[in-house]
C-alpha cells in the first residue's frame, strides 16, 4: 500500500469521563490502523464538549470542518477506517459538526466555548482561539477598573451562594495587608456535578487567567487552586498548565510584561465535603484538619494564613476572562433578574441525554430535563429533580415552570448551588432519598457544631423509625423541628442546608412517609 503523506487531525477527549469510556483504548486503536494503512495521522487529545452519553466522542478535520463520531468503542474503529471517517463519511456513528447538533446548538457557550476544541496543554491554542484577550485589557485598565467591569457584569458566585463577587473583591482589595491570596475552590463535592472537572481537563489556561486577573485587581501574589484527590486528571492538567504559562511569562515576575506578578499552585485536599466549605477550606490548605471557623471574621480580610483572601470556585474564576475581554455590560445582556450571565448546568442522574449544558440564567427547569435532557434513561416518567448536590431540594415536576435563578429557586425553598441536576424517575423512593440527605450531613459533618453533628445523627435515627411504621406522626413532628434546628442554628451550609431535601421531600410527597396526601402546589 502507497504511504499517504497528508497527516489527517483526529480529536480524542482525554477528559476523565471519555479515559473511563475507553478513549484510550480507541486512540491506541485508531494509531495502529492508521499505521497498517500508512496514513499518517495527528491525534489531539482535547477536553469534552460535554455531550457525555456520546462519549468517546473522535471527531476528524476535514475542509468542511470537524465531523464528529460516536460514542466510538475500540472494536468500532476498523469500521471507521473501512468507511471512510478520515474523510468524514458517512457512518451509523456519525453525528456530523458537532456544534450543529441540537445539544450544543441551543446552548450559550462563554465559559466553555473552548473545552473540547483546544489542546488543553497548548499555550499556542489557547492564545489561537481568544485566550488572554481577557488579562490584556486587564493590565490596560488597572485594578480598579477591572472591579468597576466585574461589578457591571453582575457576576456572583457560581459555587452556591450567589454572593456578588465585585463585593468580595473590593473588600479583599480594600483591606491593608502585606500580602493577599487568591484561592480557587475547586472541591467539587456535590453529587451530579463535573463542570470543575471539565473546564480544568479541558480548558485550564481559562482559569489560570481567571485567577491572575482577580490577583491584579486585589492586589494578590499568589494563587491557590485547592481540589480534591479524586481528580488526578484534572490535577495533572492544572499542573502542566500553570509550568507552560510560566515558561510563557505569563505566571511569576513582571507577568506578560507588566509590573504586576503572580503565580499559583495546586493543592490536592483528602476529598472531605465540608473542605467545599470556604472556611474548612482554608484550615485544610494551612495543613490543618478541615473544620468550619466561625464568622467574623470573614476570609476576605483574614483568610488564608490570616491575610485577606478572595475565595472564588472554578466557575466564578474562569468567567472573568470573558468579562474583562468583552465588558461587563456584555456579559451582564445575558440571563434575568439579579442572575446575570451564563451558567454552566451539569445534567445527570436518571437523564437520557446527560451532559454540560452552558445556557443564560432564565431557562427552566423543565425545558433541562426534559426537552435538553430528554427525559428518563429508563424510560418511565418523571417523579422529581434534585437542583443543587446533595443539600439540594427535590423540586416535583409540577414545579418544573420554575426558571434557573437564584431568586426564583430560593422562593421555593430551592438551591441552585453549583448548577448539578440528579434527575429521577417515579420509582424513586424519596422518603429514603431524604434519609440519605441525612446519612449524607452525619458521615460529612466536620463536627465543630452541635446542630449538625448530632442532629444529623438524630435525623437518620428518625428517619429509620419513620419508614418502619413506628409513630409515624409523632416523628414526622420531631423530624420537622429538628429540621428547623438544624437549618437556623447550623455554623455553615453542611448542617443549615440539610433540612432543603428532607423537608422538600416530605412537603412534596407525604404519603412516602405515612402521613396524607397534600400536593397543594399542583394548584398553584
Amino acid at each position: 500500500m502507497t504511504s499517504n503523506p497528508v497527516s489527517i487531525r483526529i480529536y480524542v477527549p482525554k477528559d476523565a469521563c471519555a479515559i473511563a469510556c475507553g478513549a484510550d483504548e480507541v486512540v491506541a486503536a485508531i494509531a495502529a490502523a492508521a499505521a497498517r494503512r500508512q496514513q499518517a495521522v495527528e491525534i489531539i487529545r482535547t477536553g469534552s464538549r460535554g455531550m457525555l452519553w456520546l462519549e468517546p466522542l473522535v471527531e476528524v478535520g476535514t475542509p468542511e470542518g470537524r465531523i464528529g463520531y460516536g460514542p466510538v468503542e475500540e472494536g468500532d474503529v476498523e469500521a471507521l477506517f473501512e468507511a471512510g471517517f478520515l474523510t468524514g463519511a458517512a457512518h451509523g456513528l456519525r453525528i456530523g459538526k458537532p456544534e450543529e447538533h441540537p445539544f450544543m446548538a441551543k446552548q450559550t457557550r462563554l465559559t466553555f466555548a473552548r473545552c473540547g476544541i483546544v489542546d488543553p496543554a497548548s499555550y499556542t491554542d489557547y492564545r489561537a482561539h481568544g485566550g488572554y484577550k481577557g488579562l490584556e485589557r486587564a493590565l490596560q485598565l488597572g485594578p480598579v477598573e477591572i472591579i468597576e467591569e466585574v461589578k457591571k457584569s453582575g457576576l456572583r458566585g457560581r459555587g452556591g451562594a450567589g454572593f456578588p463577587t465585585a463585593i468580595k473583591w473590593k473588600t479583599v482589595a480594600d483591606a491593608k495587608a502585606d500580602r493577599k491570596y487568591i484561592v480557587c475552590n475547586a472541591d467539587e463535592g456535590d453529587s451530579g456535578t463535573f463542570a470543575d472537572r471539565m473546564i480544568m481537563e479541558g480548558d485550564p489556561f481559562e482559569l489560570i487567567e481567571g485567577m491572575t486577573i482577580a490577583g491584579i485587581a486585589v492586589g494578590a501574589t499568589k494563587g491557590f487552586v485547592y481540589t480534591r484527590s479524586e481528580y488526578p486528571h484534572a490535577i495533572a492538567a492544572m499542573e502542566k498548565a500553570i509550568q507552560v504559562a510560566r515558561a510563557h511569562g505569563m505566571l511569576g515576575v513582571n507577568i506578560a510584561g507588566s509590573q504586576h506578578s503572580f503565580d499559583m499552585e495546586v493543592r490536592m485536599g483528602a476529598g472531605a465535603y465540608v473542605c467545599g466549605e470556604e472556611t474548612a477550606l482554608l484550615d485544610s490548605l494551612e495543613g490543618k484538619r478541615g473544620t468550619v471557623r466561625a464568622k467574623p471574621p470573614l476570609p476576605a480580610h483574614k483568610g488564608l494564613f490570616q491575610k485577606p483572601t478572595v475565595i472564588n470556585n472554578v466557575l466564578s474564576l474562569t468567567a472573568i476572562p470573558h468579562i474583562l475581554a468583552g465588558g461587563g455590560e456584555f456579559y451582564a445582556n445575558f440571563g434575568m433578574g439579579r442572575s446575570r450571565g451564563t451558567m454552566p448546568i451539569q445534567i445527570a442522574g436518571n437523564v437520557k441525554f446527560g451532559g454540560l449544558f452552558e445556557t443564560a440564567f432564565g431557562i427552566t427547569l423543565g425545558e433541562l430535563v426534559n426537552d435538553i435532557g430528554g427525559g428518563t434513561a429508563s424510560g418511565k416518567p418523571v417523579k422529581a429533580a434534585q437542583v443543587g448536590g446533595p443539600l439540594g431540594a427535590y423540586v416535583p415536576t409540577w414545579q418544573f415552570d420554575l426558571p434557573f435563578d437564584y431568586e426564583a429557586f430560593a422562593a421555593k425553598d430551592a438551591l441552585i448551588g453549583h448548577g448539578g441536576i440528579v434527575v429521577f424517575d417515579e420509582g424513586a423512593d424519596m422518603a429514603k432519598m431524604a434519609r440519605f440527605a441525612m446519612e449524607f450531613c452525619s458521615v460529612e459533618s466536620c463536627g465543630k457544631c452541635t446542630p449538625c453533628r448530632i442532629g444529623s445523627t438524630r435525623g437518620v435515627e428518625l428517619m429509620d423509625r419513620i419508614i418502619a411504621g413506628q409513630r409515624v406522626e409523632a416523628n414526622l413532628a420531631t423530624l420537622t423541628d429538628l429540621c428547623q434546628t438544624m437549618k437556623l442554628g447550623s455554623l455553615c451550609a453542611l448542617g443549615g442546608f440539610t433540612p432543603y431535601p428532607v423537608l422538600s421531600a416530605l412537603k412534596h410527597f407525604p404519603e412516602e412517609f405515612g402521613a396524607p396526601p397534600r400536593r397543594l402546589e399542583a394548584a398553584e
